[in-house]
Order: C-alpha cells, then sequence, then structure tokens
C-alpha cells in the first residue's frame, strides 16, 4: 500500500512540474496579455527628403510635364499601346466588326458580288515576263531541276494568264449598272490582293464603279492592289472578321482557279450554305477543267459523304457573261417568288 503512494505522489510531483501550454489556461492574466496583438509600427522612408518637395517649382513644373506625357493620363481611345494588350482583344474585334459596317451604310451599299481567286494568277504580259526571267536561269543552269520546274509552273501559269482577263471583265459587267442608283447593288468586293483580285478591281475600276478590298495583316509585307476604290479599302487583322464581312451582303461568289486561300473559302460558304446557316446565294466554280482537276465533287457524292443534292450547291462558269447570267437569273426568281 505504501508503495502505491508514493506512486500516486510521483506523479503528481512530475505534472506540477511541466511548463504550462498557455491555450490550456485562458484565464491567466499573464497569458492572456501575450496573445493580445500588438499594433505594427508605422513604416517610415528608407530616405527622406531634406526639404519639403511641395514647394519646389522646378521640381513640381517637371511632375506636371511627367504627368502630361504618362500612357495613364492619354484617352484611352488614343492609347494605341493599351489597344495592342492581349486583354484587349475583344475590344479590337468590336472595332473591326463595326467599322467597315459603317463605311458600308454610309456608301449605300446593299449587296456584293464576292470574286477569290490566285494571287499568282496575273495578266498575260507580266506572266510571259516571268516565264521569261524562268528559262534565261534554266538555261544558266541546265541540270538545276528546280529551275527546270520552275519554267514548267511559270508556262501553266501563263496559261492560265486567261482567267485574269475573264475576272477583269467579269467585274466590268457587275459593276457598270447597278452604281447608278443611290443604293448600290452588287459591287466587287475582294480580298484585296494581287492576281484575280487585283482583276476584279480593276474592271470595276475600268469603268468608274466603285469596288471593295478586305485587305488583311500577313507576316509577310502585304499591299492592297491599286484598283480598289479607297474609302472601301480595309485592312484586318482578324481572319473570322473578315470572313464575316466578306459574307454578310453577298449577292453571289464567284471562284476563279486558286490555291488554299481560295480553296478555304470556297469551302466556308459551300458549308455554311450546306447547314443553311447564310443566305442563299449563288456560287460558281469558275474554269471547270481546272476545278475538276483539283477537286472530284461526284466522288463526295458517290462515297457518301455529302448529298446528291449538295452537288446542286454550286454551279460551272466558262465566260464572264455566263456567270453574270446566272446571278441575275438566280436573283430575278427568288424576285418572282417573293412577290408571288
Amino acid at each position: 500500500g505504501r508503495l502505491a503512494v508514493d506512486a500516486s505522489d510521483a506523479r503528481r510531483e512530475l505534472r506540477s512540474r511541466r511548463p504550462r501550454d498557455p491555450s490550456t489556461a485562458p484565464d491567466d492574466p499573464v497569458n492572456a496579455m501575450a496573445k493580445k496583438p500588438k499594433s505594427a509600427a508605422p513604416k517610415a522612408c528608407a530616405i527622406l527628403p531634406d526639404t519639403v518637395l511641395g514647394d519646389d517649382v522646378a521640381l513640381a513644373a517637371d511632375n506636371m510635364e511627367a504627368i502630361l506625357r504618362s500612357p495613364s493620363y492619354r484617352l484611352a481611345q488614343e492609347d494605341h499601346a493599351l489597344l495592342e494588350k492581349t486583354e484587349l482583344r475583344g475590344v479590337r474585334m468590336l472595332l473591326e466588326l463595326q467599322k467597315p459596317e459603317l463605311v458600308f451604310q454610309q456608301h449605300a451599299i446593299e449587296s456584293t458580288v464576292i470574286v477569290f481567286g490566285g494571287t499568282q494568277i496575273v495578266e498575260r504580259n507580266a506572266a510571259e515576263r516571268r516565264l521569261s526571267e524562268a528559262r534565261r536561269a534554266a538555261a544558266a543552269a541546265p541540270g538545276d531541276a528546280r529551275l527546270a520546274r520552275d519554267v514548267r509552273r511559270a508556262e501553266r501559269l501563263l496559261e492560265r494568264s486567261r482567267y485574269y482577263a475573264a475576272a477583269r471583265e467579269f467585274a466590268r459587267l457587275v459593276s457598270i449598272d447597278n452604281q447608278c442608283e443611290e443604293s448600290r447593288k452588287f459591287v466587287v468586293v475582294t480580298g484585296g490582293g494581287p492576281g484575280i483580285m487585283e482583276a476584279a478591281n480593276r474592271g470595276a475600276f475600268d469603268v468608274g464603279c466603285q469596288s471593295i478590298g478586305l485587305n488583311i495583316k500577313l507576316p509577310a509585307e502585304q499591299q492592297p492592289n491599286p484598283f480598289i476604290t479607297p474609302d472601301l479599302c480595309f485592312q484586318f487583322k482578324y481572319f473570322a472578321l473578315r470572313k464575316f464581312h466578306f459574307i454578310l451582303r453577298a449577292a453571289a461568289v464567284v471562284l476563279f482557279p486558286g490555291g488554299f486561300g481560295t480553296l478555304d473559302e470556297m469551302f466556308e460558304t459551300l458549308t455554311l450554305r450546306q447547314t443553311q446557316r447564310m443566305q442563299p446565294v449563288p456560287i460558281i466554280l469558275y474554269g471547270r477543267e481546272y476545278w475538276s482537276k483539283i477537286i472530284d465533287f461526284q466522288r463526295l457524292a458517290d462515297d457518301g459523304v455529302i448529298d446528291d443534292r449538295h452537288l446542286e450547291l454550286f454551279s460551272w462558269a466558262e465566260t464572264p457573261a455566263e456567270a453574270w447570267r446566272q446571278i441575275t437569273a438566280f436573283h430575278d426568281g427568288r424576285s418572282r417568288r417573293g412577290a408571288g
């Protein structure tokens, strides 16, 4: 019994010697003071001026100049650095949406005819010069396969120069009878670049009519062709907004032979019509001989990846007059059905 009492006393003694946990003694005044947060001491500047700066007239004048030069003081609409920020992409896109729209309204442009085609298809004189240069280069290095291929490509592009002349004549036909009233219909619109686009703008220019160029800012320097109506030449940063303005007023789409850019616009337009996400318009592929080699449309239908009726979304034309007749017939028919 005595051993048990001694052990109990020893345990009480050990407990009495342990340091107290402040959290277990909230009523202890000493611990309560320790837990009370101390107010932070105010921070002072590391170096204080020797004088009162606000009394220095010259310093205040310099500061005023700095204020007026600061980007923060610039009007937001005039702050180009601000507008170029990633966070302002939505604002830039809205501007590209609205700017052309306001100009089209100002010029009373009711509808447009889109002309797409290759940049490498130039007028015959330019194509002949290019072929002559390719032949001279190949003659100077007979064993160079690349230069020999350049000659063959230049020969084919010379053959294709007839499409430049056709696009120019087509734009004349479209423009000459449709810009005499207050509202302008069937105004030719192109991507504003060289080749077929230049030819179409040039055709409208030939007869003193307006045409539109929707140029795009590319990594490689590109200027618009010189035949676009100055007030109707736009430069875009965003392909999506450029495509939107192509389609919005389109009354017809005419596709001359071209490369990736032309194919992109062709398939996008066909898809929009296939899905009924744009207004009904005639889509005309100019030059069946070219397009039939590039794309086997019938095979797409035979393999079941498109319906047979989708082959009716486009038509063929071989002359400028034929393309224009198809457009007028399409819209005359819609007018008669609407009147009926």
